[in-house]
């Protein structure tokens, strides 16, 4: 079957017995979220920073987008302290079925709270909201078409003015066979969250390129049992495109952001205490049990902050 590749994405990883619905992140490739818990611990240093910034309402809200497993919200709400935790208002989003175990404190939803006071994170979510890819021929960019069952690729029609516009502006096709994938529906997407803020913060966290750089050929990729793979949507394996995280932050400042700050996630997570500095060696002497604990927290800061690995995805943060 010949689809677009919007179309062929939204069938393969969340139609009817789609990736995302059957299968688990965890199973298939690493995140920050599965790297450590200090992941965790950051974004609830942040949520405090929310917190204070509000006023400390009541409730304060928490929503995780693209929650996968859970594992997020459940280590903020483990490590947040009793009287953070008795206002915290929780809600997991992803399409997928509730994870068993649970707590039953966290709300499990297919879409945000209408209203949102507090923080708001995308970690890895915009990657996996199918998007066209257009390439460049001698009378303009045309829709790219795929064989859902092979993979092999034909181009179609024209890209629609509106999607044209998109291109001029954020990802400009130089030469014939130039690729791109158009981001209009990640900017609808994160103006979504960013509109949905009534007071607080929307984060979104992903593999992104900024529009001086833009890949030649685009970045489709697929992901299956931790190995990178051809990306074919047929619903066996991830399929994930890099995304243009500035284009996101231009939709956020129409929605109603009302301040925007693109930087990395090692300069994110930095800012947020997490250094990767190794203990003293007068702790393996004093203490070797806290020496080989704090050997280990250091490795996971340093694995999160690695600007050639984690530490090199852009952190989109817009206030409203």
């Amino acid at each position: 079957m010949w689809l677009t590749w919007r179309a062929a994405m939204e069938r393969a990883l969340y139609g009817e017995g789609g990736f995302y619905l059957r299968e688990r992140p965890s199973g298939h490739f690493r995140t920050s979220v599965s790297a450590s818990s200090a992941f965790a611990d950051a974004v609830l240093a942040l949520l405090a920073e929310v917190d204070a910034e509000l006023g400390r309402p009541d409730p304060l809200d928490l929503v995780d987008i693209g929650a996968g497993e859970g594992l997020l919200v459940r280590h903020v709400l483990e490590a947040a302290g009793p009287a953070l935790r008795r206002r915290l208002r929780v809600t997991a989003v992803d399409l997928s079925p509730r994870p068993l175990g649970l707590p039953l404190t966290i709300t499990w939803a297919s879409e945000p709270p209408p209203v949102v006071t507090g923080l708001a994170i995308a970690n890895e979510w915009l990657d996996n909201v199918p998007v066209d890819v257009a390439e460049q021929t001698s009378e303009g960019p045309r829709l790219v078409l795929v064989d859902t069952r092979t993979g092999e690729e034909r181009l179609g029609d024209p890209v629609s003015p509106e999607d044209r516009a998109w291109l001029d502006r954020w990802w400009p096709l130089p030469c014939v066979g130039s690729r791109a994938e158009i981001g209009r529906p990640r900017d609808a997407a994160w103006a979504s969250v960013v509109g949905r803020l009534a007071g607080g913060l929307a984060v979104a966290v992903d593999y992104a390129h900024p529009v001086d750089n833009r890949p030649a050929r685009g970045t489709l990729t697929g992901y299956r049992d931790g190995a990178v793979v051809a990306p074919i949507p047929d619903g066996t394996c991830d399929i994930t495109a890099h995304v243009a995280l500035d284009a996101c932050a231009e939709a956020g400042a129409r929605a109603g952001a009302i301040s925007t700050a693109l930087s990395t996630q090692r300069a994110a997570l930095r800012s947020l205490g997490l250094t990767g500095t190794r203990p003293p060696l007068e702790l393996a002497r004093s203490d070797p049990r806290a020496y080989l604990r704090a050997l280990a927290r250091a490795s996971e800061e340093a694995e999160l902050i690695d600007p050639h690995g984690l530490g090199g995805f852009g952190w989109l943060a817009q206030r409203r």
